[in-house]
C-alpha cells in the first residue's frame, strides 16, 4: 500500500488577544463608557453610538465646561424608579451599580477614573424632562408604594436554587406589581429576565464543559490521550472557551449586580462578543471530538462517564461545544422580541439602543460565516484524505496535513470507459481540487457506513495540470432504473451530460482525462475553480521557489529554429556540457556545444572559441581539498586528454596564443585501440581521482581504469614521462582496473565507494582497489520470491534505467532511476516495505544538493524532498538539459541550458541558467546536510 506522510495532531494556535485602552471618537460623537472588574482581552468589536446605560449611574456626574456648569443625562427608566429625585452623584466603584454590558464595559473594568470620565454624546437638562421621563417616574412611585420583597427569589434565582418552574420572572415578582406595570412591560420584563437566564445557564454550560471534561481530561492518569498530543487536541476541540468563560463570568457577574439593583424593572444595555475565533474553529473541533471517538476507546469511555455529571444532564459534548456557535443567535432573537416590547408611544431610550445592539450582532454573525464554511471544508478535506487508498508499493507524499491545505472544490463526475452506449460503458467518480493537487477517485461505501476512495489515477499536481476543452457538445448516458422489480433491469433513464476535459502536461496523450458533470451551471463551477485556483498555485511557487533559476548567457548560444534555413556559419548549436572554474582570480565558464568549446566569464557574454572538439564532454579541475590542479578535461571522439587551465582562460582572452595551448596538452586514453565511453571526476578520501570506462574491439565488458590527479606543485617537480608511458605527470595510475558490464554508462561517487550505473542495477565498487574489489549490485532483490513487495519493486525497476545514487540521511540511499526512485538500506537491501516514489515525468539526469534532489527532462525540472520524495518545485521550459552538476562540494554551480525567449525566423536562444539555491526568510534555519562522517562506517 502506498505510504501518505502524516504528521500528529497539530496544536490549535490561538490568536494573541490584546486589551485596548484607545478611546477613538468617530465623527466627533463620544462612545459610552462604563467601569467593570479587571477582563482579558478582547476581538475587536464595532461600537454603537448609544444613549448612556444605567452602568454609569453611580458615575453619571457629567463635568462641564467654564464655570463649572453641571450637566446630567436623561435619566433613565431604572434611573427614575431608584432615584425619583435626581441629584449629581460622584464616580463611584460600587459594583452594584453594573448593568447589562455596553460596548465596552466587560473589557475596561477599572479603567476609569474620575479624571478620565466622558461626557456622554447626548444630554438633557433634568429640569426638562420628557414625556417618557414623567411616566417613568409616575411608574416608579406606584412600584414604590407597593410591598416588593423578593430579595430571597433573586438570589435563589442567581444561585441556581430554585426548581424549573420557578426560574420565571413572574414568579418573583408581586400581583400587585406586574397589574402595575401593565401587560405590554410585563412581557418586556420578562424577556428581558430569559435573557439574564440564559446567560445564567450558559456559562453554567461553559463550566461544565471545564470541570466535566477539560480539567479531568487533562488530569487523567493513565492518559486518556496521548500525553504528547493532549495539548493539542485540547486545544483543537475545545479552543478558546476559557477565554469567553471568561468574559461572560464577568458579564453575568454585572447582570446579577443590576438585577438585584433595579429588579423588577430592568433597563436593557449593550453587548459584546469575542467569539470570531472559536465560532470559526467550530466545526474543525467538533471533527476531531468524532474522530477521537472512534478510534479511541478510551476516550470514548470518558465521554460515556462524563454523561452521567448532574450538570451535563446526559447531553453530547458536541452540545456544549456548539452553546458558542449558538449564543448570538438564539440572543439576538430575545434582542428583536425585546424591541417589539418596548412602547414606542414614549421616547423610550431602548428604541435606539436594542436596534444598534441587534445589527452589531447580526452583522457579526453574517462575518463569521466565511470562517465558518472555510472551517467546514477543512473538516471535508480531512475526511477525503482519511479515506484515500493508494494503490499499492507506491509512496506518495501529498502533504496533505500541512495547515495550509485546502479543498477548493469536490463532486461526482463521470467517465466514459469505451465509446458504446451500454450501461458498462460509464464509471463514476468522485474527483477533488486541493490547492496542490487534483483528485480522481472511484468512491466506496463499506458495510459499516464508512466511505473509502480508490485513486484511479495518480495525483496530478497543479504544476503539471492543464486544461482543455470545457465547451464540448453534451452527451447522454443511459442509467438503469434500481426499483428493484423484475421489469426494472430492462428499463432505464437517460442523463445529459456537460463534458469537460484536463491532462497532465508531461504525458497529454497517456493521462488525458475527459470528465462528464451534471448540468452546466457546475462545469462552469468546475472551470471557475481551475483558473482561481490555478492562478494563486502559480503566484505562490513563484514567491516560494527552492531553486532560482539565474541566467548566466541568454543570446550568444543560438541553434536553428524548427523548418528554418540552415546557417550553420552563425549557429554554435545548443549547449552539451560545461565546467565552471577560476583561474588567474577571476570566474570563467567553459562550454561545449556542436562548433566547439567556448569560454568566457560567467555572467557575460564575451564568450571565444577556444577548442575545435564538438560536442565534447569536459570538466575543470582547478582546486579541490586545499589542492590546486589547473587541469581541463576533455572527452571527444573515444579520446580522453587534457589543458592547462589558466593558459586556456588567457587564450580565450587573446593572452596567449593556440600554440601555447597546444603546448600543455596531455592525452590520457584513448589513443591506443581502446575507445572512452565516460569518465568522471570523484573524490574518494583525500584523493581526487579520475575515473573512465574503455572498451575494445570485441570486447564483452567495459574496463574501469582509475587515475590520481596530482596537484600541480608536484606535477612541476615530476617532469612528462616519454618512452612510450602513456599517463603524463598529471596523472598517475592508480591501481589495477577492473571490469565492469558493458552497458554501464555513469558513474556515481559516495564516500568511501563508487557506483557503477547498468541497465541491471548500480555495482558497488571501491576505486582504490578494483581488480580486488567485489562487487556489489544494489538494490537487492535475493528475497524478492518471497516478498510480495519486493517482487513488486523489482518487476517495476526492470524496465527503469539507473542514473545514480543519493544518500538520505546516515542509513539509507535512494536510487535514483529515470521513471521512478526506491530507498535501500546499508546493506543494498530495499527499505520502506520497498515502496517507491514515481517521478512526473522522466528524468534524463539528476542532481543532489542539500536535503532536495533535482530531476531533469525535457520540458520540466523536479524538485523533490530526497528523504520523502515529497514535490516541493517545478520548474518549466522547453529544451532542458542539466549541464553540470557538482559531484563534491555544495558550493559549486548547478547549471541548465533551456530554449531562451528570443526568436528569430532561423534561430533561437539557447539559455544558459545557475538554479541557485533560496534561504527561508525566516529566522528557522534548514538542518545541514548529513556530513561524510556518518558514511566512515559503511562498507559502500
Amino acid at each position: 500500500m502506498a505510504t501518505p506522510v502524516g504528521r500528529p495532531l497539530s496544536q490549535y494556535d490561538l490568536p494573541d488577544f490584546t486589551i485596548s485602552n484607545d478611546r477613538e471618537h468617530g465623527h466627533g460623537l463620544s462612545r459610552p463608557t462604563t467601569y467593570s472588574a479587571q477582563s482579558s482581552g478582547h476581538v475587536a468589536f464595532p461600537e454603537p453610538q448609544l444613549y448612556r446605560s444605567v452602568s454609569q449611574q453611580g458615575a453619571g456626574r457629567s463635568f462641564g465646561t467654564a464655570g463649572n456648569e453641571m450637566r446630567r443625562h436623561r435619566p433613565s427608566h431604572s434611573e427614575a424608579y431608584v432615584n425619583t429625585v435626581n441629584t449629581p452623584t460622584s464616580i463611584s466603584r460600587n459594583e452594584s451599580t453594573a448593568s447589562f454590558l455596553s460596548a465596552d464595559s466587560f473589557n475596561d473594568y477599572d479603567s476609569i477614573s474620575g479624571d478620565s470620565y466622558e461626557e456622554p454624546a447626548y444630554s438633557y437638562d433634568a429640569h426638562e424632562p420628557s414625556v417618557y421621563d414623567r411616566s417613568v417616574d409616575s411608574l416608579s412611585q406606584d412600584l414604590a408604594d407597593v410591598s416588593l420583597d423578593s430579595e430571597e427569589g433573586l438570589r435563589r434565582f442567581q444561585s441556581h436554587e430554585l426548581a424549573g418552574p420557578e426560574e420565571e420572572w413572574h414568579r418573583l415578582v408581586p400581583e400587585a406589581a406586574r397589574e402595575a406595570l401593565g401587560n405590554d412591560e410585563v412581557q418586556r420584563q420578562s424577556v428581558l429576565f430569559e435573557i439574564i437566564k440564559s446567560e445564567r445557564d450558559y456559562v453554567s454550560d461553559l463550566e461544565a464543559v471545564r470541570d466535566v471534561y477539560i480539567e479531568p481530561l487533562s488530569a487523567a492518569n493513565p492518559p486518556i490521550i496521548k500525553p504528547e498530543l493532549l495539548k493539542g487536541f485540547i486545544s483543537q476541540v475545545f479552543g478558546n472557551v476559557a477565554q469567553i468563560l471568561a468574559h461572560h463570568q464577568l458579564m453575568l457577574a454585572a447582570l446579577f449586580a443590576r438585577q438585584r439593583e433595579q429588579h423588577p424593572l430592568i433597563q436593557s444595555g449593550t453587548f459584546r462578543t469575542a467569539y470570531e475565533t472559536y465560532i470559526k474553529h467550530y466545526p474543525l473541533a467538533e471533527a476531531h471530538h468524532r474522530k477521537e471517538l472512534n478510534r479511541n476507546p478510551d476516550y470514548r469511555h470518558f465521554i460515556q462517564s462524563a454523561a452521567s455529571d448532574p450538570r451535563i444532564r446526559k447531553r453530547d459534548l458536541v452540545t456544549f461545544l456548539s452553546r458558542p456557535v449558538t449564543r448570538l443567535p438564539r440572543l439576538n432573537l430575545l434582542i428583536e422580541q425585546l424591541h417589539k416590547l418596548t412602547e414606542h408611544a414614549y421616547d423610550h431610550p431602548d428604541l435606539d439602543t436594542l436596534p444598534t445592539i441587534s445589527g452589531i450582532l447580526k452583522d457579526f454573525i453574517k462575518s463569521t460565516q466565511p470562517g465558518i464554511e472555510a472551517a467546514e471544508s477543512k473538516v471535508k478535506f480531512w475526511a477525503l484524505c482519511e479515506s484515500l487508498v493508494y494503490r499499492k508499493g507506491e509512496i506518495i507524499d501529498l502533504d496533505l496535513y500541512n495547515d495550509n491545505r485546502t479543498l477548493v472544490y469536490a463532486g461526482p463526475a463521470s467517465r466514459r470507459n469505451r465509446q458504446d452506449a451500454t450501461f458498462s460503458g460509464w464509471t463514476d467518480l468522485y474527483v477533488a481540487l486541493l490547492d496542490h493537487y487534483f483528485f480522481l477517485t472511484r468512491e466506496e461505501k463499506r458495510p459499516n457506513g464508512s466511505i473509502k476512495h480508490y485513486m484511479v489515477s495518480r495525483p496530478i499536481p497543479l504544476a503539471y495540470l492543464r486544461l482543455g476543452s470545457f465547451n464540448g457538445a453534451t452527451e447522454s448516458r443511459r442509467i438503469r432504473e434500481e426499483k428493484g422489480g423484475l421489469l426494472d433491469g430492462l428499463r432505464s433513464r437517460t442523463e445529459i451530460l456537460y463534458p469537460f476535459t484536463v491532462y497532465h502536461a508531461s504525458n497529454k496523450m497517456n493521462r488525458r482525462y475527459t470528465l462528464y458533470v451534471g448540468s452546466e451551471a457546475v462545469r462552469r463551477k468546475w472551470y471557475a475553480a481551475f483558473v482561481d485556483t490555478l492562478a494563486v498555485y502559480k503566484a505562490r511557487a513563484e514567491g516560494n521557489m527552492f531553486f532560482s533559476p539565474q541566467k548566466l548567457s541568454e543570446g550568444f548560444f543560438r541553434i536553428a529554429a524548427p523548418g528554418g534555413a540552415l546557417t550553420m556559419g552563425r549557429l554554435t548549436g545548443g549547449a552539451t556540457s560545461a565546467a565552471p572554474f577560476d583561474a588567474n582570480g577571476r570566474k570563467y565558464l567553459a562550454i561545449s556545444c556542436p562548433s566547439g568549446v567556448y569560454v568566457g566569464h560567467r555572467g557575460r557574454e564575451d564568450f571565444r572559441r577556444v577548442l575545435p572538439f564538438n560536442s565534447a564532454s569536459i570538466a575543470a579541475i582547478s582546486r579541490l581539498n586545499g589542492k590546486s590542479f589547473n587541469r581541463f578535461v576533455i572527452l571527444h571522439d573515444g579520446m580522453l586528454f587534457s589543458y592547462a587551465l589558466d593558459i586556456l582562460a588567457r587564450v580565450a582572452f587573446g593572452e596567449a596564443t593556440a600554440e601555447v595551448l597546444d603546448a600543455s596538452l596531455q592525452r590520457i586514453a584513448g589513443q591506443d585501440s581502446s575507445t572512452v565511453l565516460f569518465f568522471r571526476i570523484v573524490v574518494v578520501g583525500s584523493r581526487t581521482l579520475l575515473l573512465y570506462a574503455a572498451k575494445k574491439l570485441l570486447q564483452v565488458s567495459l574496463t574501469l581504469h582509475v587515475l590520481e590527479v596530482i596537484d600541480s606543485p608536484e606535477a612541476v617537480l615530476s617532469p612528462r614521462r616519454t618512452g612510450g608511458s602513456k599517463h603524463p605527470s598529471s596523472f598517475r595510475r592508480f591501481g589495477e582496473p577492473g571490469y565492469v558490464p558493458k552497458d554501464a554508462h555513469d558513474v556515481t561517487a559516495l564516500t568511501k565507494t563508487v557506483g557503477i550505473c547498468t541497465t541491471d542495477g548500480i555495482v558497488i565498487v571501491n576505486p582504490t582497489n578494483l581488480a580486488n574489489s567485489s562487487a556489489t549490485v544494489v538494490p537487492d532483490f535475493s528475497n524478492h520470491s518471497t516478498d510480495l513487495a519486493m517482487g513488486l519493486l523489482k518487476t517495476k525497476v526492470e524496465d527503469a534505467r539507473p542514473l545514480g545514487l543519493v544518500p538520505c540521511g546516515s542509513s539509507e540511499l535512494l536510487v535514483v532511476y529515470d521513471t521512478l526512485g526506491c530507498y535501500i538500506t546499508r546493506h543494498g537491501e530495499p527499505a520502506r516495505k520497498s515502496g517507491f516514489i514515481r517521478w512526473e515525468t522522466p528524468a534524463t539526469s539528476f542532481a543532489a544538493r542539500g536535503e532536495h534532489v533535482l530531476l531533469f527532462s525535457h520540458n520540466f525540472i523536479e524538485v523533490r524532498n530526497k528523504g520523502t520524495g515529497k514535490l516541493v518545485q517545478t520548474i518549466e521550459g522547453a529544451g532542458m538539459r542539466m549541464l553540470y552538476a557538482p559531484s563534491v562540494g555544495e558550493k559549486e554551480p548547478i547549471l541548465v541550458a533551456m530554449r531562451g525567449d528570443r526568436k528569430a525566423s532561423d534561430s533561437m536562444d539557447d539559455k544558459i541558467v545557475e538554479l541557485v539555491e533560496t534561504a527561508e526568510l525566516s529566522a528557522s534555519t534548514t538542518s545541514p546536510p548529513p556530513s561524510a562522517a556518518m558514511w566512515e562506517d559503511w562498507d559502500l
